[in-house]
């Protein structure tokens, strides 16, 4: 079976998920091997306020702006969404994701749940994947395995997670993280039954039937 998009679907829009997650369930890792697996499919690269991690690059794993140029941008509309999350600004840049979506290409936003809303708020038509870790403890114990935060880091992440987790009503679908290949396997499961729905496949189709008459 072919992952490519049929071939006339890429001349209409394309389609804009969403998948959120609590901190540290490993959604971009996940998300980065979805778009390995799937052809015409993009990953938005947010824009953060926070320095650069070691190995992390400018454009690639994030746009990294001053927390001052952020807010000049927030105020100037310039965002799809944005957040602040554990102290540091995150966003997805509006023209970006429209620029990809009028291409015919699907865009993925790896976002949190706060982004998510304010996505939705704007009326925008998305596909929400809510992915979730096995259980708690083994999500503390990724985060611990991380090394990269403090014990009252940890803690205020666990404690957001428990928040988080409450929202995963609003999400059309769940996917549950305990190993990368099969979770990647069940995303791209939903990316191919999502981009053959009547509604994605409305154009193409209709230039088929039309060949019928």
């Amino acid at each position: 079976m072919s992952n490519s998009r049929p071939f006339d679907a890429a001349q209409g829009r394309g389609l804009l998920f969403i998948v959120s997650a609590p901190s540290g369930t490993g959604k971009t890792t996940l998300v980065e091997r979805l778009v390995q697996l799937v052809p015409n499919l993009h990953m938005s690269r947010s824009y953060t306020s926070r320095p650069a991690r070691s190995g992390e690059r400018h454009g690639v794993d994030y746009n990294f702006i001053g927390r001052d140029r952020f807010e000049e941008l927030a105020r100037a509309g310039a965002f799809l969404e944005w957040a602040d999350v554990f102290g540091n600004y995150y966003g997805t840049s509006a023209a970006d994701t429209e620029a990809e979506l009028a291409r015919g290409r699907d865009v993925v936003l790896v976002i949190d749940v706060q982004g998510a809303r304010q996505v939705r708020s704007r009326g925008i038509e998305t596909i929400g994947i809510f992915v979730l870790p096995p259980s708690a403890t083994a999500l503390e114990q990724r985060l611990r395995g991380r090394s990269k935060d403090t014990e009252e880091q940890i803690r205020k992440r666990l404690d957001v997670a428990r928040r988080e987790v409450g929202e995963v009503t609003q999400y059309e679908y769940v996917v549950i993280n305990d190993e990368l290949e099969p979770a990647a396997d069940r995303l791209r499961a939903i990316v191919l039954a999502e981009r053959a729905r009547v509604k994605a496949m409305r154009w193409a189709a209709e230039r088929i039937i039309e060949t019928f008459k």
